[in-house]
């Protein structure tokens, strides 16, 4: 693992910084909550800094440049997002950008290509995915949402749950099985809709933090034209699984993790003596806070490792695991360090108060639940880690 960048890289680094600096402000037009950007009002409002990323080819770094991307290599990706991450700021591509997008450059048709790519670019359609369900989670494959075929279409019904930003999304697509018959890995197919389709009804869930960030989902004899369906009849296991090659390199993460902490420092320095336990002996704060601290250097290292890897043109696999595994609990842990900081004030849960006066800490560290759920639980990652990175046999 090379953490040096060669001159090339450098020179790339230095453009992307030149860009940040011209276009930088037009990304923080509105201090947002996370499930609130992709709401069309802050969309709106961040429509400079997002036409600025698209007229670079970089909302897309790596999509081929006949799709409107830059071609970047992962390395050079890798730097623009931990630019980006290093100054706060985002590419703003959501699940179109981050994973739909490149799937639907492999298996898709021409013609869905060509309704589908640009106005994900352009940032005129968001995308939400249907994947988990009641009884279908981490056992993805056994999902029983039916998409039955009449003629030329599919007619669907079932739930979908914890869908992330359905609330705001223009189109979604999902996994429905085609063929009740067949193996659970097989007789699945991936199909794509707008959410305004009669039948779709979206339910708010609310998370212990009292956000809007997810949602369940609901079809009652939808109608999905055939034509909307990617890749073969019975095959969208395999399609579906194409989208988990494409999440990114975590750089954003573990650099956030590290601006994050560095505003916690800033913060408890800041904040009346009487409103922290940072001046009071005993406290162990300052040593929690070094472990922290060393915790994100640590998951900045697994990114770098990931990157090598798809620099060699090889997948990570059990090595994304790592590093899902290890950021996921270094986000809970820092959320309890935080809590710890502010003592008995970490508990007075008020939004509307300023972090220097305790007031996300709470609302922060029942948000951080969920951290080693999404994307994968805890158990997953280890199951991946120990069978296909230390070859142990399955349980």
């Amino acid at each position: 693992m090379d953490l040096a960048d060669t001159t090339e890289q450098a020179a790339f680094r230095a453009q992307v910084r030149d860009f940040i600096a011209e276009h930088g402000a037009k990304a923080k037009a509105e201090e947002t909550e996370g499930e609130a950007l992709l709401s069309r009002e802050v969309r709106a409002k961040t429509k400079g800094w997002r036409d600025a990323l698209v007229a670079s080819g970089w909302i897309a770094p790596a999509w081929p440049v006949e799709y409107g991307g830059a071609g970047l290599t992962a390395t050079e990706q890798f730097i623009l997002n931990e630019e980006l991450a290093e100054s706060g700021l985002s590419n703003v591509g959501g699940f179109g950008v981050m994973m739909f997008g490149p799937t639907l450059m492999i298996h898709g048709t021409d013609d869905q290509k060509r309704e589908h790519l640009g106005k994900i670019l352009r940032g005129e359609v968001v995308w939400c995915q249907g994947w988990s369900e009641p009884s279908a989670g981490s056992d993805l494959a056994s999902l029983q949402t039916r998409a039955i075929r009449e003629g030329d279409e599919y007619v669907l019904n079932g739930q979908k749950i914890w869908t992330s930003g359905a609330q705001h999304s223009d189109w979604m697509y999902m996994l429905a099985r085609t063929d009740p018959d067949a193996p659970k890995h097989r007789g699945i197919s991936l199909l794509m809709f707008p959410m305004d389709s009669s039948g779709v009804s979206v339910r708010p869930l609310i998370n212990l933090a009292n956000n809007h960030g997810f949602n369940e989902v609901f079809f009652e004899d939808v109608r999905v034209p055939v034509a909307n369906r990617v890749g073969e009849e019975n095959r969208g296991w395999y399609v579906g699984m194409t989208l988990t090659d494409y999440e990114r390199s975590g750089i954003g993460n573990a650099v956030g993790t590290q601006r994050r902490l560095r505003g916690l420092l800033r913060t408890a320095l800041d904040a009346p003596p009487e409103q922290t336990v940072l001046g009071r002996a005993g406290s162990g704060w300052r040593l929690a806070f070094t472990d922290r601290w060393i915790e994100a250097e640590i998951a900045r290292l697994f990114s770098y490792l990931n990157i090598t890897i798809r620099a060699r043109n090889m997948v990570p696999n059990h090595e994304a695991s790592m590093s899902k595994l290890f950021t996921s609990e270094l986000n809970q842990r820092i959320a309890a360090t935080t809590l710890r900081l502010y003592g008995l004030y970490g508990s007075m849960w008020d939004s509307r108060r300023s972090e220097a006066q305790s007031g996300k800490a709470a609302g922060g560290y029942l948000g951080a639940v969920s951290s080693t759920i999404a994307g994968g639980t805890s158990e997953v990652q280890r199951n991946i880690i120990a069978t296909r990175g230390l070859g142990l046999p399955r349980g």
